[in-house]
C-alpha cells in the first residue's frame, strides 16, 4: 500500500509520496520489496494514489528488483480497504497487505504460517509498543483470537501496548466486505465488521523490529536504528571499517574524522577537516566542505554542507545548499532546493519547506512555509559571487551571460576575460555561450590582469567587458565582474536591470541570424603597455634606476608588467612570477608569509622597494629597502605625500574610514580631501570628478584617474617609482616624516533583521545635526572618531576609531562595539 502523501512528514513530502522518502539513501518502500523478496513472495501489486508517477518511475516493473510489479492507480483517496479492493482483479488467493512507508524486518513467514495454522480470514500483524496512544490497540485472546479494537486511545483507554502494524495476511473472502469504489478502511471499518460477525480474525504479536514512519521523530529513529543495526535490513554500502558504509565512489579524507556510525551514499564526498558524528546519513554525491560539523544528521542526496556549518540532529534534503557557518539545530528540517545563507541559524524543530532561501546571518525561530526565495541580489561587493558548481554553476553563467547580453543592445560588443585558474575558464566559456544567444557579439582577450581588461574595454569600441577570477578571500569562490564601456564597474541601476532580466528569466533570444559572433583577441593587452610607457616619465625612472623586488603573487600581471619594467630600465628581482593556477589562492597566514618573504629578501639585497601585486592586478603591498612591511594606511599616506608635493592644488580622494592623516596632508599642500563612502564605485566616481589627481582606499588600491579611473598596482608602482625619482627621495624616509596616526577596528556579528533597527538606533542617539553621514554612522570630535558601518554583503558591523594614542584607538573601538552590541540584543 503506498498511496500514501504523508502529511505528518512534511516538508519531506512535497514534491514525493510517502514511500519514496529516503532512509539511509534508500526510499522507505525499497526496504519493503527486499524484504518481501526474502521471504519468497515476489508477485507485488502496488496500489497508488498521491503522485503515482514517482513510484513507477522509480521502481518500473520491478525487474531490477528481482520482483514483478503491478500498478493499481487510484483517482481519488479509498481508504486502506477500499485501496485494495481497487486491486482486487490481481488478488485470487491468500495475499499478503504490508504498508510501504514502514521499516520492519518482522518474520513474514512466520506470520503466514500463523494464520494458515488457524484457518483464518484475516491475521493481523501486532507489535509492542511503549506509547501506543498513537496507534490502533488491538486486544487479543490467549490463542490469539482478535476480541477488541481500540484506535488511537487516550492514556485513560490504554489496556494493551499490542498495536496494529498494518500488516495483514487475508483471503481474498474478506473483500466482498468492502464496498467498489468507495472510501473504506480496514481498521475502523471492516475489521469490526468482521469482529461483530464472528469471522475468524486472529493477532499474531511479532518480534523483530517495526517503525511507522509517520513523523519526523520516527523517520530520525528509523534512520538511526538502521545504522545501529537494530533492524536487520541492507545498508546501501560497504562496511569500509567498523560503523563506516560507503558506497560506491564515495570518497573522505583521511584529515577528516568521521565518527560511527555513518553511511556516505554513491560520490559523496567529505573533505579535509569535516568531522561527522554517527549515525548520520550523507547522500549520494552530497559534499560536506572542510571544518564542517555534523552530528546525528541526514543529508539527502546533491547537497553541500560548507564550510564550518553545524548540524546538529538536522535533517536536510535534496540539492539544498547549507554555506559558510550556518547552523541547524535539533530537530530543524530543510525541504529540498533550499539555500541555507552565510551564518544563519535554524531553530530546533524549525521547519523550511521547499525552494527557500535564507538570507545570510538570520535567525529562524519558527517553521517558513509560505513564499519563495528572498534573494537580497544577485550583486554583491565584488560582483556576482558564489561557490564555485554549487551557487555558480555552467548553466548558471550560461543564463547570467543571456541577462547581461539582453540588456545591452544587439551587436554589442562584450570584451570577456579570466584569471589563469581552471574555475573562471570554465565559468567565462559558460559566459560566452550565454552571451550570444541574446545578441550580443564577444570579444576574448583572455587572460589578462583586471586593470588591463578595463583599459581595454574603455579604450575600443565594446559596451562592456566580464573579468571571472577566483575569489581572493577564498579558492571555493568565483567573482564574476562586470564593466561599463569606460571599463568601470556597472552602477546600481546597471546591476538592477541585469537582476530584473535574470530572475524574471527574461531573455532575448535572437534568430539564428542575428546570434553573436564570438571572436578571439591575442594582442589586446599591447595598447595598454602603449599608452602606460606614454603616461609616466620613463627617462626619470630610467635614470634613478631603481632595484626592485617584484612579487606577481602567481599572477597574470606577470604577462604584462614584466615587459614595462624592462623599457623603465630597472633592476627586477621577480619571485611567484609563474602563472600557476594551483597557488593563486593564498590564505591569510600564507600571504602574510610572503609578505615577510619579500620584506626579507629587499632588505638582504639592498633594493630600493619591495612590491607584492594581489592575483587580480589591482592591488599593490610595500616593503621599504629597511625591509620594513609599510602598513597600507601608511603607504597610501606615502603616495599622496608624494603625488601633493608634485601636483599642488590637486584633489585628493580617501574612503570615510581613512584618519586624518589625509585631511593634514591635504592641507599642508592646499589641496583639497574628498571624502567618499567605503565602495570601489564610490571612490571611482571620486576619482573621476575634476580636480582629483589621486584616490586610494587605504587597503593597497590606488587610482590615477587620468590613466584608468580604476585600481592598477601596475600603474601604482610605476608612478611610485616615477614620483621617488623625480623627487629625489627614498621611500623610507618619506614614511619616517608621515605625521602619526592611530586607528583600530573591529566586527561586530549582528543579524540581518536587527541591522536596520540598530542603525536607526544610532542616528537617532548619536548624529548631530548638520553632521553629513557618507556611509554608516560617524561620530567626528575634537580629536578622534568612530566609525560604525554595517557590511552590506554579511551579517557584520564594522566598528572603525580613531585616538589621541593607539590605547585610546583600542578603548574607542571597545566602547563603541559595546553599543552596538547593546542595541542588537
Amino acid at each position: 500500500m503506498a498511496g500514501g502523501e504523508g502529511s505528518r512528514l512534511r516538508p519531506l513530502t512535497i514534491g514525493r509520496p510517502k514511500p519514496m522518502v529516503p532512509i539511509a539513501n534508500k526510499p522507505v518502500m525499497e526496504y519493503i520489496i527486499e524484504l518481501l523478496k526474502r521471504h519468497g513472495i515476489t508477485d507485488i501489486v502496488v496500489t497508488l494514489q498521491y503522485l503515482p508517477g514517482v513510484i513507477q518511475d522509480y521502481f518500473g516493473d520491478g525487474s531490477a528488483f528481482g520482483v514483478n510489479l503491478t500498478y493499481a492507480v487510484e483517482d481519488r483517496p479509498l481508504g486502506t480497504a477500499g485501496s485494495v479492493k481497487n486491486a482486487i482483479e490481481h488478488l485470487t488467493d491468500t495475499f499478503l497487505v504490508i504498508s510501504g512507508d514502514a521499516v520492519t524486518d518482522i518474520d513474514i513467514s512466520e506470520v503466514i504460517a500463523f494464520h494458515r495454522a488457524r484457518q483464518a480470514m484475516a491475521t493481523l500483524t501486532l507489535y509492542r509498543v511503549p506509547n501506543p496512544l498513537e496507534y490502533g490497540v488491538v486486544i487479543i485472546a490467549e490463542d490469539g483470537r482478535v476480541k477488541q479494537f481500540l484506535e488511537k486511545p487516550s492514556w485513560g483507554e490504554v489496556i494493551s501496548d499490542t498495536v496494529n502494524t498494518g500488516l495483514y495476511v487475508l483471503d481474498p473472502a474478506v473483500l466482498d466486505l468492502a464496498p467498489k469504489g468507495e472510501q473504506f478502511d480496514f481498521s475502523q471499518q471492516l475489521f469490526p465488521h468482521m469482529l461483530t460477525r464472528g469471522d475468524p480474525m486472529y493477532g499474531f504479536v511479532a518480534g523483530g523490529y517495526w517503525c511507522d514512519v509517520g513523523n519526523i521523530g520516527e523517520y530520525l529513529r528509523a534512520s538511526h536504528d538502521i545504522l545501529t543495526r537494530k533492524v536487520q535490513v541492507a545498508i546501501a554500502g560497504v562496511e569500509q571499517r567498523e560503523g563506516l558504509w560507503a558506497a560506491a565512489g564515495a570518497k573522505w579524507s583521511p584529515e577528516a574524522e568521521i565518527m560511527g556510525p555513518v553511511l556516505l551514499g554513491r560520490d559523496a564526498l567529505v573533505r579535509a577537516g569535516a568531522v561527522i558524528h554517527g549515525p548520520s546519513v550523507v547522500g549520494d554525491y552530497s559534499i560536506i566542505d572542510t571544518h564542517a560539523l555534523v552530528e546525528r544528521s541526514i543529508i539527502w542526496s546533491n547537497s553541500y554542507v560548507g564550510n564550518q556549518a553545524h548540524l546538529a540532529g538536522a535533517m536536510v534534503g535534496r540539492q539544498c545548499d547549507i554555506r559558510t557557518g550556518a547552523v541547524l539545530l535539533e530537530g530543524s528540517v530543510v525541504g529540498d532546493s533550499t539555500v541555507i545563507g552565510d551564518g544563519a541559524i535554524v531553530q530546533s524543530d524549525v521547519k523550511v519547506w521547499p525552494n527557500k532561501e535564507l538570507d545570510a546571518g538570520v535567525i529562524l525561530n519558527e517553521s517558513l512555509i509560505w513564499g519563495g526565495s528572498a534573494h537580497r541580489s544577485l550583486f554583491g561587493a565584488y560582483g556576482v559571487s558564489g561557490l564555485v558548481n554549487v551557487d555558480v554553476t555552467p548553466e548558471f553563467a550560461a543564463q547570467l551571460g543571456a541577462a547581461y547580453g539582453a540588456v545591452l543592445e544587439k551587436q554589442s560588443i562584450v570584451t570577456v576575460n579570466r584569471d589563469p585558474h581552471r574555475s573562471p575558464r570554465m565559468i567565462k566559456r559558460a559566459m560566452i555561450a550565454g552571451l550570444p544567444s541574446a545578441g550580443a557579439n564577444v570579444r576574448d582577450v583572455q587572460t589578462l590582469p583586471i586593470p588591463v581588461a578595463r583599459y581595454v574595454t574603455r579604450h575600443s569600441d565594446a559596451a562592456g567587458g566580464v573579468h571571472v577570477r577566483i575569489s581572493p578571500f577564498d579558492d571555493r569562490l568565483v567573482d564574476i565582474k562586470f564593466f561599463d564601456a569606460q571599463g568601470l564597474d556597472l552602477d546600481k541601476p546597471a546591476e538592477r536591470k541585469i537582476e530584473n532580466t535574470f530572475f524574471r528569466q527574461d531573455f532575448r533570444r535572437v534568430y539564428l541570424d542575428e546570434l553573436g559572433a564570438i571572436d578571439v583577441d591575442t594582442q589586446a593587452g599591447d595598447a595598454y603597455v602603449r599608452a602606460f610607457l606614454a603616461t609616466i616619465d620613463a627617462q626619470a625612472i630610467q635614470r634613478a634606476n631603481f632595484r626592485v623586488v617584484i612579487d606577481y603573487s602567481h599572477g597574470s600581471s606577470a604577462l604584462v608588467f614584466p615587459s614595462i619594467l624592462a623599457k623603465l630600465g630597472c633592476d627586477v628581482v621577480a619571485i611567484n612570477s609563474s602563472v600557476d593556477e594551483l597557488r593563486m589562492f593564498r590564505t591569510g597566514e600564507q600571504f602574510e608569509e610572503e609578505l615577510r618573504q619579500l620584506a626579507s629578501i629587499t632588505a638582504a639585497l639592498h633594493f630600493d622597494l619591495g612590491v607584492r601585486i594581489d592575483l587580480g592586478g589591482e592591488k599593490m603591498f610595500v616593503t621599504d629597502s629597511t625591509g620594513r612591511q609599510l602598513a597600507r594606511m601608511s603607504a597610501f599616506g606615502a603616495m599622496a605625500e608624494l603625488y601633493l608635493r608634485q601636483h599642488p592644488g590637486e584633489s585628493l580622494a580617501a574612503p570615510v574610514t581613512a584618519p586624518r592623516l589625509f585631511d593634514r596632508l591635504a592641507e599642508a599642500h592646499g589641496s583639497r580631501l574628498v571624502r567618499t563612502p567605503v565602495s570601489v564605485r564610490a571612490l571611482t566616481a571620486a576619482a573621476l570628478a575634476q580636480g582629483v589627481g589621486l584616490a586610494g582606499d587605504g587597503d593597497g588600491g590606488f587610482i590615477f584617474p587620468t590613466f584608468l579611473p580604476a585600481f592598477d598596482a601596475m600603474m601604482a608602482t610605476a608612478r611610485l617609482m616615477e614620483l621617488l625619482a623625480e623627487q629625489g627621495d627614498r621611500l623610507v624616509d618619506i614614511v619616517d616624516a608621515l605625521p602619526r596616526y592611530w586607528v583600530n577596528a573591529v566586527d561586530v556579528p549582528c543579524s540581518w533583521e536587527l541591522k536596520g533597527r540598530v542603525m536607526r538606533l544610532l542616528n537617532e542617539q548619536y548624529r548631530q545635526d548638520g553632521e553629513e553621514q557618507l556611509d554608516g554612522i560617524k561620530v567626528n570630535r575634537d580629536d578622534w572618531w568612530a566609525l560604525v558601518l554595517p557590511d552590506a554583503d554579511r551579517p557584520v558591523f564594522h566598528v572603525l576609531a580613531e585616538g589621541r594614542d593607539q590605547a585610546h584607538a583600542d578603548q574607542l573601538t571597545a566602547e563603541w562595539a559595546s553599543v552596538v552590541r547593546e542595541l542588537a540584543s
